[in-house]
């Protein structure tokens, strides 16, 4: 299935019903009236979080969703029928923005959650409503009134407790795939991953979480460059990042500073989060690199990296552990 985190809708909520003119006429019966009814409710426009549904690709060729008008209103004081609504059904972590892709109508955030984007048109007041003592016989009914419009946006933001960032190439799709039993693609050149990957990484009976993998960032990946940052959104909601660094490249630091320059650049908080540094590809430095690439690193960060290899499995469960507790720490925040 293709994998599609962005797409534009438009949504008509259901006109209300026609009110109608209408009189009593019986026989044997002296005196009618007026009697016609109110027009029924038109649809509503939802919007609802399910599971099982990982992509907004549903949305890509299917673009306009509209509920019906309500029923007119009838004879004998007879209200017509409400519409039904309409329920778009989005993944859990969907953001629905305005059409202005700023203005924030409803974050999807658990399975089940609805939130109403468009409210029906109410229906109109048949003659019935209108009278009284003075106007026995009104010839009034008033139209439906318009249900809501508008176009929107719909953006995936998927939920995980953690996520990879690094360059292209840093190994962060060996690592997902060392520690969870996702399969994403790998190879031996930079931009493997198009698009984020989910892995559950399970701990013990009692500890699992979800990690996610996004494309790699370059210079400048802010401002368009590359793949760009609009990947970036996806790890929003993560607790905590885990930034691999290949120890096989020459500057390291150089490398931590581009990513931390484009974390910033983006904005939404990430460059607060949490941060779990890791020397990527133990397996492929030899003692003197490795010596020198972890004492440039600790210059930078204040701490000593921790060291891992993803192909080889060392030292993965200690980075594990490590984001598995500031996970916990912040869950309880």
């Amino acid at each position: 299935m293709k994998f599609l985190d962005e797409a534009k809708v438009y949504l008509k909520a259901g006109d209300g019903g026609d009110g109608v003119v209408a009189f009593r006429r019986e026989k044997y019966i002296e005196f009618g009236g007026p009697d016609g009814g109110n027009g029924g409710r038109g649809g509503n426009v939802f919007a609802e979080a399910v599971e099982g549904l990982n992509t907004l690709i549903d949305y890509r060729y299917s673009q306009h969703f509209k509920a019906r008008k309500g029923g007119n209103g009838a004879g004998s004081d007879r209200t017509g029928a409400a519409s039904e609504d309409v329920v778009l059904k989005v993944p859990v972590g969907t953001v629905i923005l305005a059409d202005d892709k700023e203005t924030v109508l409803a974050d999807l955030t658990r399975p089940g959650q609805r939130e109403i984007l468009c409210r029906g048109g109410d229906g109109g007041h048949g003659n019935a409503h209108f009278k009284t003592s003075t106007n026995r016989a009104p010839r009034r009914a008033d139209k439906g009134y318009p249900g809501e419009e508008r176009w929107v946006w719909l953006r995936l933001k998927l939920i995980a407790d953690a996520g990879l960032v690094g360059l292209p190439n840093a190994g962060k799709s060996t690592f997902l795939a060392a520690s969870s039993a996702a399969r994403p693609k790998i190879a031996d050149y930079p931009f493997t991953t198009l698009h984020p990957q989910l892995g559950v990484v399970r701990l013990s009976a009692t500890e699992e979480f979800v990690l996610a993998d996004i494309p790699g960032l370059i210079e400048g990946a802010h401002e368009g460059a590359g793949l760009g940052d609009r990947f970036l959104g996806h790890i929003e909601r993560c607790a905590v990042l885990l930034h691999l660094i290949d120890g096989t490249q020459a500057d390291p630091a150089e490398a931590y500073r581009t990513v931390r320059a484009e974390l910033e650049g983006y904005g939404g908080g990430l460059s607060e989060k949490p941060e779990i540094v890791a020397l990527n590809k133990l397996d492929a430095m030899t003692p003197q690199a490795r010596t020198s690439r972890i004492k440039a690193l600790t210059r930078v960060l204040g701490r000593e990296p921790l060291l891992i290899s993803g192909a080889t499995g060392a030292g993965v469960p200690e980075a594990l552990r490590a984001l598995q507790d500031t996970i916990r720490k912040a869950r309880k925040e």
